[in-house]
Protein backbone atom coordinates (compact mmCIF):
# COMPACT_ATOMS: atom_id res chain seq x y z
CA UNK A 1 0.00 0.00 0.00
CA UNK A 2 1.19 3.48 -0.82
CA UNK A 3 -0.03 6.84 0.34
CA UNK A 4 -0.98 9.02 -2.58
CA UNK A 5 -1.51 12.63 -3.60
CA UNK A 6 -4.54 11.67 -5.68
CA UNK A 7 -7.31 13.75 -4.12
CA UNK A 8 -10.16 11.30 -4.64
CA UNK A 9 -8.64 8.29 -2.88
CA UNK A 10 -6.75 7.39 0.31
CA UNK A 11 -4.29 4.72 -0.80
CA UNK A 12 -3.14 2.81 -3.87
CA UNK A 13 -2.69 -0.96 -4.27
CA UNK A 14 -0.77 -2.32 -7.25
CA UNK A 15 -0.87 -6.11 -7.69
CA UNK A 16 -0.40 -5.29 -11.40
CA UNK A 17 2.01 -2.76 -12.89
CA UNK A 18 2.65 -1.71 -16.47
CA UNK A 19 0.30 -1.15 -19.37
CA UNK A 20 0.04 -0.32 -23.09
CA UNK A 21 -1.50 2.75 -24.73
CA UNK A 22 -4.97 2.43 -26.23
CA UNK A 23 -6.36 5.97 -26.57
CA UNK A 24 -5.47 9.65 -26.69
CA UNK A 25 -5.47 10.04 -22.91
CA UNK A 26 -2.54 7.62 -22.71
CA UNK A 27 -0.14 9.80 -24.71
CA UNK A 28 1.58 11.35 -21.68
CA UNK A 29 0.88 8.55 -19.18
CA UNK A 30 1.97 9.60 -15.68
CA UNK A 31 2.27 5.95 -14.58
CA UNK A 32 4.75 5.14 -17.35
CA UNK A 33 6.92 8.12 -16.42
CA UNK A 34 6.81 7.13 -12.75
CA UNK A 35 7.55 3.46 -13.49
CA UNK A 36 10.68 4.33 -15.47
CA UNK A 37 11.80 6.61 -12.65
CA UNK A 38 11.28 3.82 -10.10
CA UNK A 39 13.20 1.40 -12.32
CA UNK A 40 16.13 3.83 -12.42
CA UNK A 41 15.99 4.00 -8.61
CA UNK A 42 16.41 0.22 -8.41
CA UNK A 43 12.89 -0.63 -7.23
CA UNK A 44 12.54 -4.41 -7.75
CA UNK A 45 8.84 -4.17 -8.47
CA UNK A 46 9.64 -2.02 -11.51
CA UNK A 47 12.61 -3.93 -12.89
CA UNK A 48 10.61 -4.34 -16.13
CA UNK A 49 9.73 -0.63 -16.08
CA UNK A 50 6.28 -0.27 -17.66
CA UNK A 51 5.96 -3.73 -19.18
CA UNK A 52 2.89 -5.49 -17.81
CA UNK A 53 3.81 -7.40 -14.64
CA UNK A 54 1.72 -9.44 -12.19
CA UNK A 55 2.74 -9.36 -8.52
CA UNK A 56 1.42 -12.40 -6.67
CA UNK A 57 3.14 -11.33 -3.46
CA UNK A 58 1.07 -8.15 -3.35
CA UNK A 59 -2.32 -9.83 -3.56
CA UNK A 60 -2.84 -10.19 0.18
CA UNK A 61 -1.54 -6.76 1.24
CA UNK A 62 -4.95 -5.26 2.13
CA UNK A 63 -5.67 -8.14 4.53
CA UNK A 64 -3.22 -6.57 6.98
CA UNK A 65 -4.71 -3.07 6.86
CA UNK A 66 -6.99 -2.75 9.89
CA UNK A 67 -8.14 0.80 9.28
CA UNK A 68 -10.77 1.51 6.65
CA UNK A 69 -9.43 3.03 3.42
CA UNK A 70 -10.65 4.04 0.00
CA UNK A 71 -8.17 2.26 -2.27
CA UNK A 72 -7.39 2.92 -5.94
CA UNK A 73 -6.59 -0.49 -7.43
CA UNK A 74 -3.85 -0.67 -10.06
CA UNK A 75 -3.04 3.02 -10.26
CA UNK A 76 0.09 1.93 -12.15
CA UNK A 77 -1.74 -0.26 -14.66
CA UNK A 78 -5.17 -1.23 -15.98
CA UNK A 79 -6.43 -4.34 -14.22
CA UNK A 80 -8.66 -5.19 -17.19
CA UNK A 81 -5.76 -5.14 -19.65
CA UNK A 82 -6.17 -7.88 -22.25
CA UNK A 83 -2.95 -9.59 -21.10
CA UNK A 84 -4.10 -9.96 -17.49
CA UNK A 85 -5.47 -13.51 -17.03
CA UNK A 86 -9.03 -13.76 -15.76
CA UNK A 87 -7.73 -16.03 -13.01
CA UNK A 88 -5.51 -13.22 -11.69
CA UNK A 89 -8.35 -10.70 -11.84
CA UNK A 90 -10.38 -13.13 -9.74
CA UNK A 91 -7.61 -13.30 -7.15
CA UNK A 92 -7.83 -9.51 -6.81
CA UNK A 93 -11.60 -9.79 -6.38
CA UNK A 94 -11.14 -12.45 -3.70
CA UNK A 95 -9.04 -10.03 -1.65
CA UNK A 96 -11.58 -7.25 -2.18
CA UNK A 97 -14.40 -9.48 -0.93
CA UNK A 98 -12.32 -10.57 2.06
CA UNK A 99 -11.85 -6.96 3.23
CA UNK A 100 -15.33 -5.40 3.33
CA UNK A 101 -14.13 -2.56 5.58
CA UNK A 102 -12.28 -1.07 2.58
CA UNK A 103 -13.73 0.62 -0.52
CA UNK A 104 -11.93 -0.28 -3.75
CA UNK A 105 -11.94 1.93 -6.85
CA UNK A 106 -11.49 -0.01 -10.10
CA UNK A 107 -10.85 2.40 -12.98
CA UNK A 108 -10.30 1.24 -16.55
CA UNK A 109 -10.17 2.37 -20.17
CA UNK A 110 -10.95 -1.21 -21.20
CA UNK A 111 -14.63 -1.03 -20.39
CA UNK A 112 -15.71 -3.89 -22.62
CA UNK A 113 -13.36 -6.32 -20.91
CA UNK A 114 -14.57 -5.17 -17.51
CA UNK A 115 -18.18 -5.63 -18.59
CA UNK A 116 -17.42 -9.10 -19.96
CA UNK A 117 -15.70 -10.13 -16.73
CA UNK A 118 -18.63 -9.09 -14.55
CA UNK A 119 -21.12 -10.85 -16.79
CA UNK A 120 -19.85 -14.11 -15.28
CA UNK A 121 -18.49 -12.91 -11.90
CA UNK A 122 -20.15 -11.16 -8.96
CA UNK A 123 -19.35 -7.50 -8.35
CA UNK A 124 -18.08 -7.06 -4.79
CA UNK A 125 -20.31 -4.70 -2.83
CA UNK A 126 -17.27 -2.70 -1.71
CA UNK A 127 -16.00 -2.19 -5.27
CA UNK A 128 -16.61 1.08 -7.10
CA UNK A 129 -16.44 0.62 -10.87
CA UNK A 130 -15.24 3.44 -13.13
CA UNK A 131 -14.17 4.23 -16.67
CA UNK A 132 -11.96 6.97 -18.08
CA UNK A 133 -13.53 9.08 -20.83
CA UNK A 134 -11.07 11.68 -22.01
CA UNK A 135 -12.79 12.73 -25.24
CA UNK A 136 -16.01 12.44 -27.24
CA UNK A 137 -14.92 9.35 -29.17
CA UNK A 138 -14.74 7.25 -25.99
CA UNK A 139 -18.25 7.90 -24.67
CA UNK A 140 -19.20 4.30 -25.45
CA UNK A 141 -17.26 3.33 -22.33
CA UNK A 142 -20.02 4.98 -20.30
CA UNK A 143 -22.58 2.65 -21.87
CA UNK A 144 -20.50 -0.39 -20.89
CA UNK A 145 -20.28 0.85 -17.30
CA UNK A 146 -23.97 1.70 -17.08
CA UNK A 147 -24.88 -1.92 -17.83
CA UNK A 148 -23.15 -3.09 -14.63
CA UNK A 149 -26.20 -2.32 -12.54
CA UNK A 150 -25.16 -4.31 -9.47
CA UNK A 151 -22.19 -2.05 -8.75
CA UNK A 152 -22.63 -0.04 -5.55
CA UNK A 153 -20.94 3.00 -7.16
CA UNK A 154 -20.34 3.71 -10.86
CA UNK A 155 -18.04 6.63 -11.66
CA UNK A 156 -16.48 8.48 -14.60
CA UNK A 157 -13.02 10.00 -14.77
CA UNK A 158 -12.77 12.80 -17.33
CA UNK A 159 -9.02 13.08 -16.82
CA UNK A 160 -7.14 14.22 -18.72
CA UNK A 161 -10.09 16.10 -20.21
CA UNK A 162 -9.13 16.69 -23.84
CA UNK A 163 -12.30 18.06 -25.38
CA UNK A 164 -15.88 19.19 -24.94
CA UNK A 165 -18.35 16.48 -23.93
CA UNK A 166 -21.93 17.35 -24.83
CA UNK A 167 -25.15 15.40 -24.36
CA UNK A 168 -23.81 13.10 -21.65
CA UNK A 169 -26.22 10.42 -20.49
CA UNK A 170 -25.39 10.10 -16.80
CA UNK A 171 -28.20 7.75 -15.88
CA UNK A 172 -26.99 5.09 -13.42
CA UNK A 173 -23.78 7.09 -12.87
CA UNK A 174 -23.04 8.20 -9.30
CA UNK A 175 -19.88 10.28 -9.51
CA UNK A 176 -17.87 12.32 -12.02
CA UNK A 177 -14.22 13.39 -11.67
CA UNK A 178 -12.74 16.10 -13.92
CA UNK A 179 -9.07 17.02 -14.20
CA UNK A 180 -6.55 18.60 -16.52
CA UNK A 181 -3.35 16.96 -17.70
CA UNK A 182 -0.09 17.63 -15.87
CA UNK A 183 3.53 17.25 -16.94
CA UNK A 184 5.78 19.06 -19.39
CA UNK A 185 3.67 17.97 -22.37
CA UNK A 186 0.29 18.42 -20.69
CA UNK A 187 -2.50 19.46 -23.04
CA UNK A 188 -4.74 22.41 -22.26
CA UNK A 189 -8.19 21.96 -20.76
CA UNK A 190 -10.71 24.73 -21.41
CA UNK A 191 -13.00 26.04 -18.69
CA UNK A 192 -16.08 25.82 -20.87
CA UNK A 193 -15.54 22.06 -21.11
CA UNK A 194 -15.53 21.78 -17.30
CA UNK A 195 -18.58 24.03 -16.93
CA UNK A 196 -20.47 21.94 -19.46
CA UNK A 197 -19.82 18.72 -17.54
CA UNK A 198 -20.57 20.35 -14.20
CA UNK A 199 -23.91 21.66 -15.45
CA UNK A 200 -24.86 18.24 -16.79
CA UNK A 201 -23.98 16.67 -13.43
CA UNK A 202 -26.15 19.20 -11.60
CA UNK A 203 -29.07 18.66 -13.97
CA UNK A 204 -28.85 14.87 -13.68
CA UNK A 205 -28.14 14.62 -9.95
CA UNK A 206 -24.57 13.31 -10.15
CA UNK A 207 -21.80 14.21 -7.67
CA UNK A 208 -19.10 16.39 -9.27
CA UNK A 209 -15.42 16.42 -8.24
CA UNK A 210 -12.92 18.86 -9.77
CA UNK A 211 -9.41 17.54 -9.19
CA UNK A 212 -7.01 20.05 -10.75
CA UNK A 213 -6.21 22.38 -13.63
CA UNK A 214 -2.93 20.65 -14.41
CA UNK A 215 -0.19 22.21 -16.53
CA UNK A 216 -2.45 24.92 -17.96
CA UNK A 217 -4.20 27.28 -15.56
CA UNK A 218 -7.68 28.75 -15.67
CA UNK A 219 -6.12 31.83 -17.31
CA UNK A 220 -4.69 29.76 -20.15
CA UNK A 221 -1.11 30.11 -18.93
CA UNK A 222 1.31 27.21 -18.62
CA UNK A 223 2.96 26.72 -15.24
CA UNK A 224 3.51 24.19 -12.45
CA UNK A 225 0.30 22.30 -11.64
CA UNK A 226 0.58 23.25 -7.96
CA UNK A 227 0.59 26.93 -8.92
CA UNK A 228 -2.48 26.42 -11.10
CA UNK A 229 -4.24 24.67 -8.24
CA UNK A 230 -7.76 23.29 -8.09
CA UNK A 231 -10.03 26.28 -7.63
CA UNK A 232 -13.05 26.44 -9.90
CA UNK A 233 -14.81 29.80 -9.88
CA UNK A 234 -12.90 30.63 -6.71
CA UNK A 235 -13.82 27.53 -4.73
CA UNK A 236 -12.85 23.91 -4.24
CA UNK A 237 -15.58 21.63 -5.55
CA UNK A 238 -14.78 18.04 -4.61
CA UNK A 239 -18.03 16.24 -3.93
CA UNK A 240 -18.03 12.50 -3.23
CA UNK A 241 -20.69 10.01 -4.31
CA UNK A 242 -23.63 9.39 -2.04
CA UNK A 243 -23.22 6.00 -0.40
CA UNK A 244 -26.25 4.11 0.80
CA UNK A 245 -25.98 2.74 4.31
CA UNK A 246 -27.89 -0.20 5.68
Amino acid sequence: MKTTKIEWTDRTWNPITGCTKISSGCANCYAEIMARRLQAMGQKKYKKAFSLSLHEKCLNEPLAWQRSYTIFVCSMSDMFHEDVPVSFTSKIMKTIKATPHHRYQLLTKRSKRMRKYFQTHDIPQNAWLGVTVEAEEYKDRIDDLRLLKNASIRFLSFEPLLGDLAELDLSNIDWVIVGGESGANGRRMKKKWIDNIREQCENQGVSFFFKQWGTWGSDGKKRNKRANGKLLDGEIIQNLPEIETA
